[in-house]
């Protein structure tokens, strides 16, 4: 059962740590803060939308092949 929905649990947990990260809930381990805020000053507004984007693609190819 879990095997066919490997590929949805893998994206879900990417787009949830994408999210996350994206929203400064999670932050990027770096050697001082200065490198942290250029990762999420770089990177932080792709997450917030790549993120969200695969939570919603996984649950619909959950869904599709729950139908199936």
């Amino acid at each position: 059962m879990i095997a066919n929905y490997i590929d949805e649990i893998i994206m879900f947990c990417a787009g949830l740590w994408a999210t996350a990260t994206g929203f400064g809930y999670l932050q990027m381990p770096a050697k001082d803060q200065i490198a942290r805020e250029q990762w999420q000053a770089r990177f932080g507004m792709a997450l917030r939308w790549i993120g969200p984007l695969l939570l919603v693609i996984s649950i619909a190819l959950a869904v599709v092949k729950n139908n199936t």
